[in-house]
């Protein structure tokens, strides 16, 4: 993805120094790619309901080093310079969608940190992956989930600036969208009145539609800028794929178990991620028509 000379959004807090370390659960498995794919299953993608579910669902302790001294490497700061850059796409997209609907964009910040972070949602850690808090309207991320992609889940990119990272963060801004626009509350106050099974579904419709809404982004950034590539694209679509629910059990070794799912097939993520950027309707919608009332 080429962002080269692009702005960077300031609504950024980094806070990667200010992190002071966490303990987080892996519980009993043993090998650390199996342990990097629970976690991701756990909070891949987690919305506003971070920390508390998480951290409960999880036994073992694992110590995070404290950053307040460490140097940044370079590939550590071109991630954070591409995110930035990334952001500011978003921001550029978003806020000329909303105006053309009569509306006013209000503005996410990118919070980056290392170990873990304190969020309007409770405190969040690397483990859980990037997540989207509605209670401040920040989207966290340790910028290791991009080094944890690409050594882990075995997506080839070649450098920093890959629509697949990209993907990544469209992906949390999408959950912005939706609270903004009130799926994300309505969806969440339904899922409270269901029993586990039907609550997972509507999660995975609100994930779906965060997905989507990365694909509307991606065609009007490639509508102005043609800064994609048909290798951007196939990145991202492989990246959505590696983060299915039922790819990442089965990687687990366990056998996919739908009424378990949270975040949607590996189909349904690239299906709707490719939708997204092919029409660029934010008005299209995963949930029928009623569902959340």
């Amino acid at each position: 993805m080429k962002l080269t000379g692009r702005r960077q959004s300031t609504h950024v807090e980094d806070r990667r120094r200010m992190s002071t370390g966490a303990k987080a659960g892996i519980g009993g498995i043993g090998a650390i790619i199996v342990a990097v794919i629970f976690t991701l299953m756990q909070g891949g993608s987690l919305t506003d309901v971070v920390g508390t579910v998480v951290q409960q669902g999880l036994q073992g302790q694992i110590e995070q080093p404290t950053s307040a001294n460490r140097e940044f490497t370079q590939e550590e700061q071109e991630a954070a310079t591409f995110s930035k850059q990334v952001l500011a796409s978003l921001e550029d997209v978003w806020a000329q969608q909303f105006q053309a609907h009569g509306q006013t964009y209000e503005y996410p910040t990118l919070v980056l940190f290392t170990g873990s972070v304190q969020s309007a949602c409770g405190q969040g850690t690397a483990q859980m992956g990037p997540f989207y808090c509605s209670g401040d309207q920040k989207l966290y991320l340790d910028l290791s989930f991009f080094a944890t992609m690409k050594q882990q889940l075995g997506i080839d990119i070649s450098s920093s600036a890959s629509f697949a990272y990209a993907y990544v963060i469209a992906h949390e801004v999408g959950h912005h969208i939706e609270f903004l626009r009130g799926t994300l509350d309505r969806c969440h106050r339904k899922m409270s009145q269901l029993d586990q099974a039907a609550a997972n579904r509507l999660s995975v419709k609100l994930e779906l539609l965060a997905d989507y809404y990365a694909g509307c982004w991606a065609h009007y950034e490639q509508q102005k800028y043609g800064s994609l590539s048909d290798r951007d694209l196939a990145d991202a679509i492989d990246a959505a794929q590696k983060i299915g629910d039922d790819y990442l059990q089965r990687a687990a070794g366990r056998a996919a178990n739908p009424d378990s799912f949270t975040h949607g097939t590996s189909a349904q993520r690239m299906y709707w991620l490719k939708k997204g950027y092919e029409t660029g309707d934010w008005n299209t919608t995963t949930f029928e028509p009623g569902e959340l009332d």
